[in-house]
Formats: C-alpha cells, sequence, structure tokens
C-alpha cells in the first residue's frame, strides 16, 4: 500500500467521485433510456434516428455512461482499502448486505418501474460477495491454501451470477484482482485497465485511485455514501414518474 500523504486524494475524495459519476451513469439509465429513449419498448438506432430530437438524447446517454464506467472500479478500490483497514469485517460485510436489502426496491422501481424485480439486483450484493471472496483469500494465505482460496472465490462468484447482482462475477474478480496487486500500483492499474477494457472509458478510474493519498479523508461520512444509492435511485424514480407517466 502506497504511503500516506498530505497531497492527492482521501478516501473521502475518491467515494465523491464515485457517487457522482454513478448518479450521473444513472440519469443516462433512469430518466433518459428508461423514458425518453423508451416509450414501453426496446429503441433500435433505426427507431431513434426516425425521431428529429432523439438522436441528440442518444448522444447526451452516451456521454452520460461513458462517464458513469468510471464509478465501479473506484468503488472496487475503496472497498479493496476498506477491507485492508477495518477493525471488524463481519460489521463491514453486514453493513454492505443490509444496504443491499434497503437499495433493492429502490433499485427496482428505478431500473425497471416495478418494486419487485428478481431478475437483476443491485451492486450492493456484488460489494458483499467480493468482501467475502477478499475474506476467504485472507483466512487461508498463510495456511498456504491455494485450493480453499479459489475455491472461497469461484462460491463468492457463483453467487453473484446466480444472484443477477450488479457487474456480477465479474465484479467480483476484479475487486480480487485490485486486492491481489495492492502492492504494485503500476500493475495494479495496467492489469485492472486491461481486465475492464470492454467498458471504454473505464480505466480513467485509475487516474483518481492513482492520486490516492492513503488517508481517511475528514468529517464521518461513511454512512452518507452508504444511504445516498437508495436515496438517488429514489428520487430519480420520482422525476421519472413525474416527467413520464
Amino acid at each position: 500500500m502506497e504511503k500516506a500523504s498530505s497531497k492527492g486524494l482521501s478516501g473521502t475524495a475518491l467515494k465523491i467521485i464515485a457517487v457522482a459519476t454513478m448518479f450521473i451513469d444513472h440519469i443516462g439509465a433512469v430518466l433518459i433510456e428508461g423514458g425518453i429513449l423508451k416509450d414501453g419498448m426496446t429503441l433500435s438506432l433505426s427507431d431513434i434516428a426516425s425521431f428529429p430530437s432523439k438522436p441528440i438524447w442518444w448522444q447526451t446517454d452516451l456521454i452520460l455512461r461513458l462517464v458513469g464506467r468510471i464509478a465501479f472500479p473506484i468503488f472496487a478500490f475503496v472497498l479493496v482499502e476498506g477491507f485492508l483497514h477495518t477493525r471488524n469485517v463481519k460489521k463491514y460485510g453486514i453493513r454492505l448486505l443490509t444496504f443491499g436489502f434497503l437499495s433493492e426496491i429502490p433499485f427496482d422501481l428505478a431500473v425497471f418501474h416495478i418494486p419487485f424485480y428478481f431478475g437483476y439486483q443491485n451492486v450492493f450484493f456484488t460489494l458483499f460477495f467480493a468482501l467475502l471472496a477478499l475474506y476467504g483469500i485472507r483466512r487461508w494465505e498463510d495456511k498456504k491454501s491455494l485450493w480453499k482460496q479459489i475455491a472461497a472465490v469461484g462460491l463468492c462468484c457463483l453467487s453473484a451470477a446466480v444472484l443477477k447482482s450488479d457487474y456480477g462475477a465479474f465484479g467480483v474478480i476484479f475487486t480480487v484482482l485490485l486486492y491481489m496487486t495492492r502492492e504494485n500500483p503500476r500493475m495494479q492499474t495496467i492489469s485492472g485497465s486491461l481486465a475492464i477494457s470492454w467498458e471504454l472509458t473505464a480505466f480513467l478510474a485509475f487516474i483518481p485511485i492513482r492520486l490516492y493519498n492513503g488517508t481517511k479523508g475528514k468529517g464521518s461520512l461513511k454512512y452518507l455514501f452508504y444511504a445516498f444509492y437508495p436515496v438517488h435511485l429514489l428520487f430519480l424514480y420520482g422525476v421519472w414518474r413525474a416527467l413520464f407517466l
């Protein structure tokens, strides 16, 4: 881990960047894709082009979504840092799982416009399984039981895939990758960027990540960041209802 410094970005600053880019991403997903560009059906590019105003909205949505790709790598990195510094992994996991359940109805309302949709779950569940995977690696690391570490990661990946949580098994593997390369920032940046290269702009997340100074940051905003997720989803759903119902 890099030495703490007064320069650069604190953990709080990283979280602000992550939630801001996530919010931008969800504006595109909920209001533009789920409202302006979707009239009860999925539109193709030719459909969009047939409406004079909609190509502009499609381009706007593309920009918002590209900005939003920055969020998850930062969340994964922050999770790794949280795991390395937490005094109680169990409480950390319970917190992630609790907010996963609290966020599910707001998530379903914002994205699918119904209170219960079991075909896709919010990212808190992915982060929870990623934390379990890291715990499994560390638990059997000293005992040099590689197969148990692999089994723990595999089980967490399978759980995320079966649950169909946001980013799924990839999200777990990506977080594990950041954990395994934590002592080598250059390798972490290169391998992380390559791993998530299927999302064109996600590699840009490693710019603020590399500016991380190893400090927590001023103030205690932990629960504010957790609460922001369900609250902003409910807000976007309210805007969607006001505009499109």
